[in-house]
């Protein structure tokens, strides 16, 4: 299915520019951006047939298995049971914003039938336009359409006679003419035939793709190419600019039914907090079955995202990090340029319907107008008891804002709630100034890496304790994190300055990230990560 552009519309459209000169996103596209909150990944590719890591089993394969890769799969690929509009509604219903799809990944192979290349979807027995239908069903759901492109491309190197492999200079489109001209019919044939493109992710050098797509597109949000984009990982601190994290529900981006380890719903639920409270986008990923169905344990999570995205989406969708990420367990995020704070109460569990908890945030101050209220519930009518008025209250103490409230919606038959409950807050106020710090630098001195940094404000404490976090990044790439964090030992500063802590035993072979942290009344406050200098 082919949608024409109206080029005069676009043409209408003035091409955002940057401070130097090159072309970038718009400002008001990015505001857009950042209020969508959560979007749907979807990875595909006829290697799905296998159960393989989607394309980099032919980084180092045989001339045989490269050859069966590009030449058989394809003529047993025919997902007889692709339903998009099923994709697409319970998207919804998960509260998804906006998707991005697969156009191509690494492989080479289009999930549409181009004009470029003969290892597309149109020479499947399929045949039909994946793309193209899976872009008109989320539409017709109210849903931003997005794609994802990769640069690299193995079946180009492979025709080309270039040996297959990524991340290396001599496989990248710039060094590369022939494939960057390849790209850039194909990105012109998505950005010409398809509609508005509200998200492009570009998995690899953006260089010129991401300029056509502006072109052709200006109000196109490009993310990875020109935002960061931490993969499998959360960066440390909040950010005041937009950004979006990506992660699989289990271990693969593409269909793997052996050896597959799931998040839990509430997990992923915990994810999204946590992304919307340090002001990103969380793009959660799917990958479908051979024969066009999600695997039933990505469905069930995504239906319990959709009951808790039912009842608290109001705290995702249009909203900026507060002035701190968390106190503890419980989580914020503030209704944009509006005074109203949201609460997740995360670990609360197992939460009984009709149970009274209580709480107290330091960093909120409230004022002669705050409201509390549990988002989903009238605070009114607590079931099966007519006298019991579940009224959330609220009251200002030394502490800080203490917060009385009760379960009172049955959301579950056991009448026990695992996952967040969240509070609404209005017209308060930040009850404190935060303290904050920089991560600036590492060398390594004999046996043991020193690293660097500075507090640059107390906030409202007299004295912080300061240290660092690292871990270990070896083999990951650019935007992959997968190891745990580890703490150094902590030090007391009393004025702002450099501060600094050597780390003992670590191997000079192995690679590092490193964040400098401050500690003040129980609350951790982070600086930019930052890889470790090289012995």
């Amino acid at each position: 299915m082919r949608h024409p552009l109206r080029p005069a519309l676009f043409a209408a459209c003035a091409l955002a520019v940057s401070a130097h000169g090159a072309l970038t996103n718009r400002a008001d596209r990015l505001e857009w951006f950042r209020d969508q909150g959560f979007g749907l990944f979807i990875h595909w590719n006829v290697d799905c047939q296998l159960g393989v890591v989607i394309s980099h089993s032919l980084v180092g394969a045989t001339d045989d298995y490269v050859r069966r890769h590009f030449e058989e799969l394809p003529r047993t690929f025919n997902p007889r049971k692709f339903h998009p509009d099923d994709w697409a509604v319970l998207a919804r219903l998960a509260g998804v914003r906006y998707v991005v799809f697969t156009a191509k990944h690494h492989s080479g192979f289009c999930l549409w039938p181009t004009d470029t290349t003969d290892y597309n979807i149109r020479n499947t027995p399929f045949a039909r336009d994946l793309l193209g239908e899976t872009l008109a069903a989320f539409r017709a759901r109210n849903i931003a359409t997005g794609l994802y492109f990769s640069p690299d491309d193995f079946w180009w190197l492979h025709q080309n006679g270039i040996p297959l492999q990524r991340g290396t200079p001599a496989v990248q489109p710039a060094n590369n003419p022939g494939l960057m001209q390849h790209d850039l019919a194909q990105v012109r044939e998505l950005f010409t035939r398809y509609g508005d493109i509200a998200v492009v992710f570009f998995d690899g050098e953006a260089e010129q793709l991401r300029d056509l797509a502006w072109q052709l597109q200006p109000d196109t949000v490009v993310t990875r190419g020109a935002l960061n984009t931490p993969e499998l990982y959360l960066p440390g601190q909040a950010a005041d600019e937009p950004w979006e994290a990506c992660f699989t529900m289990g271990r693969a981006w593409g269909y793997q039914p052996t050896r597959e380890q799931y998040k839990s719903g509430g997990q992923i639920i915990a994810m999204l907090i946590e992304t919307r409270a340090k002001g990103g986008n969380l793009l959660l990923n799917v990958g479908p079955k051979p024969d066009g169905e999600w695997p039933i344990e990505q469905e069930e999570r995504l239906r319990e995202v959709a009951l808790w995205m039912f009842v608290n989406g109001e705290a995702i969708y249009g909203v900026r990090p507060w002035i701190l990420t968390h106190e503890g367990d419980c989580w914020f995020t503030r209704r944009k340029e509006e005074d109203t704070v949201y609460v997740f109460l995360k670990n609360q569990h197992p939460w009984k319907l009709g149970a009274w908890r209580e709480f107290t945030f330091r960093s909120l101050r409230a004022t002669d107008q705050t409201t509390a209220s549990v988002l989903g519930q009238n605070d009114a009518v607590l079931e099966y008891h007519p006298h019991v008025i579940p009224k959330t209250t609220w009251q200002q103490t030394a502490d800080g804002l203490r917060v009385r409230a009760m379960r009172a919606q049955r959301l579950s038959d056991d009448r026990l709630w695992p996952n967040p409950v969240v509070l609404k807050l209005t017209h308060v106020q930040p009850a404190l100034r935060v303290a904050r710090v920089e991560t600036l630098r590492s060398r390594w001195q004999a046996d043991a890496l020193r690293l660097t940094g500075a507090v640059r404000d107390l906030g409202s404490a007299t004295a912080v304790e300061a240290g660092f976090e690292y871990r270990d990044i070896t083999g990951m790439d650019t935007h992959e994190r997968t190891g745990a964090w580890q703490r150094t030992a902590f030090q007391p500063v009393g004025t702002p300055g450099e501060f600094s802590v050597q780390v003992p035993g670590l191997s000079r072979a192995a690679a590092y990230e490193f964040r400098a942290v401050v500690r003040h009344t129980g609350l951790d406050f982070f600086g930019a990560e930052k890889k470790a200098a090289k012995p």
